[in-house]
Formats: structure tokens, sequence, C-alpha cells
């Protein structure tokens, strides 16, 4: 039975280690949802999806910088921030942008109730 020495098994993971990053391994940053579509909310879009905990179904989404004015979307739902570039996706009370308004952080999902939200923005 060979007995391995902690100053070995050291030597070992920093050898690993020094490897992975010559190959990229270590360097690579992961995914984010923007770079793809997310249950078909395509990348570079904001989007709200229908009501229901389990919903999947996109209703809205908004790609071009603006102000939009929402009709008739009430209930508890999704919303997706799946922009790219480092654009904003905004939830607000009042239509043409104004009362409070809320930034969806980019790559999250947010359980919000829609029905005091009136319009969203999307800038750069």
């Amino acid at each position: 039975m060979s007995v391995t020495s902690l100053r070995t098994k050291l030597a070992a993971l920093a050898a690993t280690g020094v490897m992975a990053l010559g190959t990229g391994v270590l360097a690579a940053s992961p995914a984010t949802a923007s770079d793809h579509t997310v249950d078909g909310c395509p990348s570079g879009y904001g989007c709200i999806y229908t009501p229901g905990w389990g919903s999947h179904t996109v209703d809205v989404k908004f790609n071009a910088a603006g102000t939009y004015n929402l009709s008739n979307k009430n209930d508890w739902r999704w919303v997706l921030n799946n922009q790219t570039g480092g654009w904003k996706f905004k939830l607000c009370t009042g239509y043409n942008g104004t009362g409070s308004c809320e930034d969806m952080p980019l790559d999250q999902w947010r359980w919000r109730d829609i029905t005091p939200v009136n319009s969203v923005v999307v800038s750069p």
C-alpha cells in the first residue's frame, strides 16, 4: 500500500489547475440566458408570459428601444429580461413609462403581479 504525501497531492492539484487554464477550461465564463432563446423568449427580447405559475408561453415580447403601453394584461406572470448588450427592460405603473418603474435584472426570472403595470420601457 503506497502512501501519497500531502506535498505530492498539492503538486498534482496545482498541475491540473495549470493545465486547465492552458486549455481555457477555467477561463471560460458561464453562458447567460440572453445569448439564446429561453422558453420562447428570443435572445435580445424582454418577455412577459401568459398568466400562471407553470406558464412557458410568451404573451408579449419587446426588443426595440421605446415605451410600450400595455392593455388587458393582468394577473401574476413570469417576466424575463433576455436583452443583450446591457439593454434595460422596465415595468412601469403609469402609461408612457411614468409612475413607479422596476428594472428587470438581465437573465433572471421575476414572478410579478402585472395588474398594476401599464407600460414597459426598453432602452440601451
